[in-house]
């Protein structure tokens, strides 16, 4: 699957030209110009990763980094910006940046630095565990069952979200994001159906699903 990247910069001319060479290479890529659109094409849609200025996006850039960085905090953030000066580039990296491009550019050389960050991802998503012992009930989310049941994707997927974070809430946003591509008020009811119907799995566990209010998700052991 193509990966989805998102550019946020209010230079029109340049951005549509980065966007354009994006799909020639195979991406899928979209253009907003400036960060209030940005952050809402962030939670309507599923993004492998963002490529944003720092100036002229109709806000504060540092700000609108650090907002991207809270809601989704494993994107792939590359900064492609005129700032060149070095307080700049620290004050980027701290605030969750993975990249920091200079303008102006080589695209070949963008390419290479889109494309050794999403290799890392995708290797760190390869090693994350996939098997999981719930009080000796076993959830593989590799087969999709649980204690040899099969599991619908979506619910194997969400589990598997859950699992990972066990006994920490997990972003609502997140979990919409990840597994429905979009966040609104149809996709959140459904959620709430697939959470029911993964207590039916692990009540066996003695594990249960906790909803935090106006936050999201945990998977609790009940008998820790």
């Amino acid at each position: 699957m193509a990966a989805r990247i998102l550019i946020i910069d209010g230079d029109v001319t340049l951005s549509t030209v980065l966007s354009d060479y994006l799909d020639s290479r195979g991406y899928k890529a979209m253009r907003v110009s400036d960060g209030k659109a940005g952050l809402d094409a962030l939670a309507a849609e599923h993004w492998d990763a963002v490529l944003m200025e720092l100036q002229g996006v109709g806000m504060n850039g540092y700000d609108l980094l650090k907002n991207i960085r809270h809601r989704l905090p494993n994107i792939p953030l590359l900064v492609l910006t005129v700032r060149s000066d070095r307080e700049d580039q620290m004050r980027a990296f701290q605030l969750g940046a993975d990249d920091y491009q200079i303008k102006p550019f080589t695209m070949d050389i963008l390419i290479c630095r889109i494309e050794a960050i999403l290799r890392r991802v995708r290797a760190f998503e390869e090693k994350k565990q996939k098997v999981f012992d719930l009080n000796e009930h076993t959830f593989d989310s590799l087969h999709q069952t649980f204690d040899g049941k099969h599991m619908s994707a979506r619910e194997s997927d969400l589990l598997l979200m859950l699992a990972r974070y066990e006994g920490e809430v997990v972003d609502r946003h997140k979990i919409l994001s990840a597994l429905w591509k979009e966040d609104n008020a149809f996709t959140a009811r459904s959620l709430g159906v697939y959470i029911n119907h993964l207590r039916g799995f692990i009540k066996a566990a003695q594990y249960d699903i906790i909803a935090v209010r106006y936050k999201g998700y945990k998977l609790v052991n009940t008998i820790s």
